[in-house]
């Protein structure tokens, strides 16, 4: 008995840390969405201006958010990133509140990734 305080921190911490649910921008590789799906949450004006290679947009800003995501499967991998990553943070929070398993925020956004790019 006296173990049980001890499993039941590892089991919790084992739950916590087994999903990765932010990365940074920089970090990500056209090879993290052979099983996933990158979502540019920006407004259609912004995704035209320039965006990650096969990205999807769907504007967080727009009508019907959440129902661009009645087809995709909850078990989905999703890559989500914006301007600078605030909007991209509350949509993984509002996918991860309607049962999305695998949401992943791309920190430090478009810009950030452009940055990076130029050097």
């Amino acid at each position: 008995m006296k173990f049980l305080p001890l499993i039941v921190i590892f089991l919790s911490l084992n739950c916590c840390y087994g999903q990765i649910k932010s990365k940074p921008i920089t970090e990500f590789s056209q090879k993290d969405i052979k099983d996933g799906i990158l979502i540019d949450v920006r407004t259609p004006k912004e995704f035209n201006m320039g965006h990650l290679e096969n990205a999807l947009n769907i504007n967080w800003l727009g009508t019907g958010f959440q129902e661009h995501f009645d087809t995709i499967p909850k078990d989905k991998k999703l890559y989500l990133y914006c301007k600078k990553g605030g909007r991209s943070a509350k949509a993984q929070k509002l996918l991860d509140s309607l049962g999305y398993q695998n949401v992943v925020n791309l920190e430090g956004g478009y810009d950030h990734w452009k940055i990076k790019k130029k050097f």
